[in-house]
C-alpha cells in the first residue's frame, strides 16, 4: 500500500509536553490492529487501482480516523475523557484518503448520558488546534476546500457529529457548531432526542415538530443532515421535509442483516430520492450477512451491491465507521455482541481500519469491473455533488 501524499512525522500535540501538559495512554505500535489482508489482482489490475486511487477523489462519509489505546477495557473511558484523541497522521499517510468526515464525540465529556454542547467544541477546538500544526491534513468546510485538497496532495480534514443532542432545544446551536467547522450533523443517535427518534427505541414517534425546526435550520444554514441512527420513521419524515439532500453515512441494507441498526429498502430508497447518499458501514458486524456470516469487506461489498442495485450508482458510497486500534473492544464497553447468526470477529477482514478498507475498496471496485466514471462517483463524487447542493 502507499500515497502520493508526503507525511513529515508530526504525531498528534507534540507541540505540548506529554505526561505534563496531557495524560499519556499507550496506543498500538502500528495502524493494523488485525491480520493485515488485501484483495488480490492480477498485475495489470494492481496498476490500475494505483490509477484510480491517484487519479480520482476518494471521500469517507464517516470515519474515526484516530489511535485507540491498545488496552480498550482498562484505558478508553479515561483517554476519552482526557478529550484529546491522536489523530492517525502516519496511518492517513498511506491510505488512499483524499478528504474524510471526522466524529467528533469518541470523547466521554463530562456525563455518563453523551456529549455536552461545551464537550462537542472543547474537542473539536482542541483536535482542530492539533490539524493546524500540521501540513498532511486540513481542515475544510466547503467544497472547494475538498478539491484544493486533493488538487494539493492533501486530505480534507471535516469535523461532524453523530447527533444533534447537545443542542436540546436551542436551535442558533446549529449556526454555532457550523461556524466552528462542523460540516455534517446527526439528528439522533440510538437513543430518542429533542429532535426525533433514534433507532434503539421500541416506539417510534417519527421527527418532532421541534426536529422539523432543526431541519428547516440545519437547510438553511447548509448543514450536511446524517440520519445513520435515526428511526425508521424519523429518517422518512427528514427526507420528506429536507430540501437538500441527507445522507445515510454508515449503514446498510436489512435485507441482507435484519438488525435495527441497517435500513429496509423504503427508507434506503427515500434517502436516495433526496439526491443523498447512502454509504456502507465496516464496523465489527454490522455489515456482514447471513450469506456470508463472517465480516469481512466481501460481506460488507454484499451490502454496496445490493444498495447500488436499489437505489444507483449516483447515491452510493463507503462509510467504513473504522478507526485505527481495537475497534472490536470499542464494543465490547457496551457489551455489543454479533447478531443471532453472524460469526463474533475480532476484528473485519479487509476492513480493520480506514487505511485497508479504502485500499481494499477501490481493489474491489477494479477486480469488480467498474468503470472509471462509476468508479468516481462512489469513492467521492456522489458524496461531493450532494454536499455542493448544501454547503454555501
Amino acid at each position: 500500500m502507499g500515497s502520493k501524499k508526503t507525511y513529515d512525522g508530526y504525531e498528534s500535540f507534540q507541540y505540548l509536553e506529554a505526561g505534563t501538559d496531557f495524560q499519556t495512554f499507550e496506543l498500538p505500535d502500528d495502524y493494523q490492529w488485525g491480520d493485515p489482508y488485501l484483495i488480490e489482482l492480477t498485475e495489470e489490475e494492481e496498476a490500475r487501482a494505483a490509477a484510480v486511487a491517484a487519479d480520482h477523489l476518494v471521500f469517507s462519509l464517516h470515519d474515526h480516523p484516530v489511535y485507540v489505546p491498545r488496552d480498550m477495557a482498562a484505558d478508553f473511558q479515561d483517554y476519552s475523557s482526557e478529550g484529546r484523541l491522536f489523530t492517525a497522521y502516519d496511518a492517513l499517510a498511506e491510505s488512499p484518503l483524499d478528504g474524510v468526515f471526522d466524529n467528533i464525540g469518541l470523547s466521554k465529556g463530562a456525563s455518563r448520558n453523551g456529549m455536552k454542547m461545551a464537550d462537542v467544541l472543547y474537542e473539536l477546538g482542541t483536535r482542530s488546534t492539533d490539524v493546524a500544526h500540521q501540513d498532511l491534513l486540513v481542515k475544510a468546510g466547503s467544497a472547494g476546500d475538498v478539491r484544493r485538497a486533493f488538487e494539493n496532495d492533501q486530505i480534507a480534514w471535516v469535523p461532524a457529529v453523530e447527533t444533534a443532542r447537545m443542542i436540546e432545544n436551542e436551535l442558533d446551536r446549529i449556526e454555532v457548531l457550523f461556524g466552528a467547522g462542523i460540516r455534517k450533523l446527526g439528528i439522533t443517535y440510538s437513543e430518542s432526542n429533542a429532535l426525533g427518534s433514534g433507532l434503539g427505541e421500541t416506539r417510534d414517534a417519527g421527527l418532532t415538530r421541534f426536529g422539523e425546526r432543526a431541519v428547516e435550520r440545519m437547510n438553511d444554514v447548509g448543514m450536511a443532515i446524517g440520519l445513520s441512527h435515526a428511526s425508521d420513521q424519523t429518517t422518512l419524515d427528514v427526507c420528506e421535509l429536507s430540501e437538500d439532500p441527507v445522507f445515510l453515512s454508515h449503514n446498510g441494507a436489512q435485507a441482507l442483516l435484519n438488525v435495527p441498526r441497517l435500513d429496509p429498502d423504503e427508507v434506503l430508497t427515500a434517502v436516495g430520492d433526496t439526491g443523498g447518499v447512502v454509504a456502507i458501514t465496516a464496523a465489527p458486524h454490522n455489515s456482514a450477512t447471513y450469506e456470508t456470516p463472517r465480516h469481512s469487506i466481501e460481506s460488507a461489498m454484499e451490502h454496496f451491491e445490493y444498495v447500488r442495485d436499489l437505489v444507483g450508482i449516483d447515491h452510493v458510497s463507503l462509510g467504513p465507521d473504522a478507526m485505527y486500534g481495537d475497534h472490536r473492544g470499542l464494543h465490547r464497553l457496551f457489551d455489543s455482541g454479533p447478531p443471532e447468526g453472524i460469526v463474533d470477529v475480532e476484528y473485519v477482514k479487509g476492513m480493520d481500519n480506514p487505511t485497508e478498507a479504502w485500499h481494499n475498496f477501490v481493489r474491489y471496485l477494479v477486480r469488480a469491473g467498474y468503470d472509471d466514471d462509476e468508479i468516481a462517483k462512489v469513492l467521492g463524487e456522489n458524496t461531493l455533488r450532494a454536499l455542493g447542493e448544501i454547503w454555501p
